[in-house]
């Protein structure tokens, strides 16, 4: 492929916010046009008015229907980044079957729904890329998120079957799982966790970056380059691989 991704469409899912504003600025960067899609309207139109060549189109991944128009409505699509996602946080005892649904829903639902239909229309591409935004919960464990977990665990293992079934194709799948990352969501979740332990946003803080060995939460910049490179030239080998980006916590 080219040393740009000129010529190339990128539709990141989630890209109104974090770590999906980001990845789209960055494709863009790279010479690929792009389209981000995400629930709200507002932050998507701030996004696509941030930079040139990205359309903001409105959708419900976990929607059959609206992910099927969605892709309709993009246009043929080159690299699919599946990063719409959401985290809720309950002891197992208190996790109602209402709070289980939902986080499969957004976190493995819209995931299988993205990559389906994004592979449809990639059918008989030379290239393309699959890529899921999860996270170092679809490697191992973490308390009071089981949900959460349990459905990064099945993104993750959608991948790597996805990736069989393209392996020799010119596409590969493959998911990023990055620890906690410096955006709107982790906030949302110290403010939590302040809420609930009575901690203070620094103790509330020191816990999450404890668990990587660098101390510090991860940059959604960081993401965004791990996922050109896996567009980039001397990718074709790295297929239904699960890449930690977690300062070696994983």
């Amino acid at each position: 492929m080219p040393e740009s991704l000129a010529g190339r469409t990128v539709l990141v899912t989630g890209g109104g916010t974090g770590a999906g504003a980001n990845l789209a600025r960055g494709f863009v960067a790279a010479g690929a046009d792009v389209v981000v899609a995400g629930r709200r309207r507002e932050p998507l139109d701030a996004v696509a008015a941030s930079a040139r060549n990205i359309r903001a189109i409105v959708c419900d991944v976990t929607d059959e229907a609206a992910v099927a128009r969605l892709f309709a409505d993009a246009g043929p699509v080159h690299v699919v980044v599946a990063n719409a996602g959401a985290a809720e946080s309950a002891r197992l005892t208190r996790t109602t079957t209402e709070l289980w649904q939902e986080m499969l829903a957004v976190n493995l639902t819209g995931v299988f729904l993205t990559f389906r239909e994004g592979l449809r229309q990639m059918r008989g591409f030379p290239w393309g890329r699959l890529i899921v935004v999860a996270s170092t919960a679809g490697l191992k464990g973490y308390p009071y998120v089981a949900a959460y977990t349990a459905a990064k665990h099945g993104a993750v293992g959608l991948t790597r079957s996805v990736a069989l079934e393209v392996a020799g194709s010119g596409i590969t799948a493959n998911a990023l799982c990055p620890g906690y990352l410096d955006t709107e969501m982790t906030e949302r979740t110290i403010a939590n966790i302040v809420a609930t332990t009575g901690r203070s946003a620094e103790e509330a803080l020191a816990a999450l970056t404890g668990g990587n060995p660098q101390g510090r939460l991860v940059q959604p910049a960081e993401v965004t380059a791990a996922a050109l490179w896996l567009c980039g030239p001397g990718s074709e080998g790295i297929n239904g691989q699960a890449i930690a980006i977690a300062g070696g916590e994983v």
